[in-house]
Formats: structure tokens, sequence, C-alpha cells
């Protein structure tokens, strides 16, 4: 069934690959019948569609899950609560039910505050975590900004969702994957985009800022690898990484959206990454 209903909410998700999404042998990436699933989640104002130019690849050697969480895309729309707390609670539930005891979660943007408290609050589901260019830890003038774009959004949260969301492409983003994210926003209530930028970077434990995300960032006890295009950013958290297996790479030049503009080099970092912790 491509619905799970989870009470409070009904989640769209596909499921993919040859895998069981069970235990396994505790190695993820080997691609053994007992292989880890591989969760992926998408960022705010966007959808499991996110990944179409990943999923045929790594669906070859993994059980692949791509949910669009609450408030988004083909899942319900929740008055309230669309926070990605109560996302991550989503999928520990959405785990429960597909029988994955453990898994291997990618998140990017807000995907990857999702997929942090993931392995914060349910650390035996999360064996290892992918951050693609997290919407986490930012300090100096752009977290400074956060309380006004708040309540800037109180009034439109689309019209400031749509000016965040051209902050996250430059030259080096397609004018189609532009296109397809503004689409993806329009497509997102007003509600769900106010509740979750809000919890994000201006609740007191937004992850988003920094003097937040230090001391439950540094709860990850599993190997993370995790993208930026921000040199000072990949620098910051690399400090914070706790398993020696985990890695940080710095993509210069790539925008917010940089697992979209280089998918097959994306692909290629990852699946070694997953290997090289089975070795």
């Amino acid at each position: 069934m491509a619905f799970t209903d989870l009470g409070d909410v009904r989640l769209f998700h596909t499921d993919d690959g040859p895998g069981d999404g069970g235990p396994g042998d505790g190695h993820p990436g080997d691609g053994g019948p007992g292989e880890t699933a591989l969760l992926l989640v998408h960022g705010l104002g966007s959808d499991s569609h996110e990944w179409v130019q990943h999923i045929p690849a790594l669906a070859r050697h993994h059980r692949v899950i791509a949910a669009d969480m609450r408030g988004h895309g083909y899942s319900s729309a929740p008055e309230t609560g669309n926070t990605p707390r109560a996302m991550a609670g989503d999928l520990a539930r959405l785990c429960a039910e597909l029988g994955i005891g453990s898994c291997v979660a990618v998140g990017h943007s807000m995907g990857a505050q999702i997929v942090s408290h993931l392995a914060v609050e349910h650390p035996s589901l999360v064996d290892a975590l992918v951050a693609v260019d997290p919407g986490y830890g930012f300090a100096g003038p752009v977290a400074d900004a956060f309380p006004s774009m708040i309540e800037r959004m109180r009034e439109d949260p689309l019209a400031v969702s749509l000016a965040n969301d051209r902050w996250t492409s430059n030259r080096a983003t397609p004018e189609w994957l532009r296109e397809w994210h503004r689409r993806r926003v329009l497509g997102t209530p007003p509600h769900v985009l106010l509740q979750a930028f809000e919890a994000m970077f201006g609740g007191p434990d937004a992850l988003g800022v920094r003097h937040n995300s230090d001391a439950y960032l540094s709860r990850r006890e599993c190997p993370v690898l995790t993208f930026w295009f921000d040199p000072a950013q990949a620098a910051w958290e690399a400090g914070l990484l706790k398993d020696p297996r985990s890695k940080v790479v710095v993509w210069e030049g790539s925008s917010h959206r940089l697992h979209e503009e280089r998918p097959a080099e994306f692909l290629l970092v990852v699946t070694n990454w997953l290997r090289s912790l089975s070795s």
C-alpha cells in the first residue's frame, strides 16, 4: 500500500528494492539479504519526489522507503503539530508498521533535522545517518534574521516561503529544478509552511540555531555522512560527530539542492560510504 494511516496523520510513501528492512547482519550498505532499509526524507515545502533521481539506483541493492512528511505532498495535513519532531515520530511509527527494525536515514534540509531527531530519540532505529545541506546549526547574521522572517511568515507564509526557496538555488541549479521546487512550495498548505519553519528556526529547542543544535546533535551516536556547500558550516559540524566513521563532504559552488544538481556523484559518495561501514 502506498498510504499508511498512523491515526492522526496518513502518510504517502513508496517502498522499493529487494531488502526486507530488518536488522540484517548489522552492516548497512553490503547489499546482502538482510540489508538495512534506506529512509529518504525531503525538505520543507517539498515531497518525496525529491528523490526520483536516486531511488532507482539505490533500490537495486537496498530497500528504499521515501515518504511525504505530514502536510506535504500526498500525505494529510493536520491543522497543528506540523513540526520536525512530530515528523520524526511519524517516521518511527511508519517504520514499525512496515516491519523496519533499523535503517540508514537520509535527510535533506528540514529532513536532516527530522532524521537527527530520529537518531537521538530512537537510536536503535538509526544505524547511520546522511544529512544533505542540513537545516540546522546556523549562527551570525543568518540566525539573527530568523525572528523577523517568522513574523513576516505569520502574515504571508507563502510569499516568504517562495522568497526562501529562491535562496536555495544558484547558477549551478538547472531552471527545471527551480521551477519544480517552486511548484512544490505552492502546493504546500500555508499553515504547514509556517508551523514547520517556526519549529525549525524559532522555537525554544529549534535546531536551526546553533545555540540549540550543538548539544543536541552531539547526542547522535551513529556514523554520520554530511554534505555542505558552505565550508564554515561543514567545519562546525565536523566537531560534533562522535563515530570515527563519520565523514563531512564539502561541495563549494553547489546550491542547497546539491543532491539534485549532482545526483550521480551524490549516489557514488553515499554508496561508497555505506560500503565502508561494513568493511
